[in-house]
């Protein structure tokens, strides 16, 4: 016959051995895919940039979720993770998803990814999960809330030209070149610990209408914006529109923010306590 009181240390021992297990463990992080057509096939796909930062920078390991929409169950696909990420990418968020009729200066469009992105990061808030978003993803987080996007902001009056330069190599392209202005006291300069930085700048769209549950982080010389927070999250939850997995590992403001996106996938998260504050 089992000694109830040893069984009971053995279950104790058990549960305390899995929950450390669980706290060594790498976060999984779901990543949405692009979807993209070459060798005759649909692949879906995320830059490797995004991916390594989130292993080098954010001590996690990412997980693809394809661009399905309706076809896979969302729920499922976010069960098993600790946090989701938003990559930048070329294409744009359909303008049908915020209420414009589209036009040529909103193009290009993946439709598969808007599909997957948009009810993902409404279940992520909703769960509690940590949320960064990057360029697109930015904008994927200000329409899955309400907000809408400018197209072109180059040619808006009294707007820099936000868009890559002309150049053969990548490290050209996103130079730091802009400096940002986060909002005095927010999380953004309590993450970074600065009021201003430089950032890099590859984007021809932004946030137009502000979606109602976002406060803005940050802010460009001719006021784009830059940065915002989900107001009410349970967990970190910001998007930028610069990329900073670009520099994550040589630029200290873009190591900074992995570093605490993976700081709350194992629950520490900075972001929820310095807006408590």
């Amino acid at each position: 016959m089992m000694d109830l009181a040893t069984g009971s240390t053995c279950e104790s021992s058990l549960g305390k051995l899995k929950d450390e297990v669980a706290s060594e463990r790498s976060p999984l992080v779901g990543v949405v895919a692009d979807t993209r057509t070459f060798d005759n096939y649909e692949w879906h796909a995320a830059p490797a940039i995004y991916l390594s930062a989130l292993v080098r920078h954010a001590g996690a390991t990412p997980i693809i979720i394809p661009a399905l929409g309706g076809e896979v169950d969302i729920a499922r696909c976010l069960d098993p993770l600790d946090g989701v990420l938003l990559t930048g990418s070329r294409s744009n968020v359909h303008p049908e998803q915020y209420g414009v009729s589209p036009t040529p200066a909103h193009e290009p469009f993946d439709t598969q990814r808007d599909a997957t992105a948009l009810p993902v990061i409404r279940l992520a808030l909703d769960r509690g999960l940590p949320l960064f978003a990057i360029c697109r993803g930015i904008q994927e987080l200000n329409v899955a809330l309400g907000g809408s996007i400018a197209a072109e902001l180059h040619a808006l009056s009294g707007r820099m030209d936000h868009r890559a330069p002309d150049s053969g190599t990548q490290d050209e392209r996103f130079a730091i070149r802009h400096a940002i202005t986060a909002r005095s006291g927010g999380v953004l300069q309590h993450l970074i610990g600065a009021e201003r930085i430089a950032v890099n700048s590859v984007h021809r769209q932004g946030i137009d209408r502000l979606a109602p549950g976002l406060d803005i982080e940050a802010t460009a010389e001719d006021g784009t914006i830059e940065a915002v927070r989900v107001r009410d999250a349970k967990a970190f939850a910001m998007g930028v529109q610069w990329h900073p997995e670009y520099w994550a590992g040589s630029d200290a403001p873009s190591t900074r923010l992995f570093k605490e996106f993976g700081a709350a996938l194992r629950g520490e998260d900075i972001a929820a306590r310095a807006a408590a504050e």
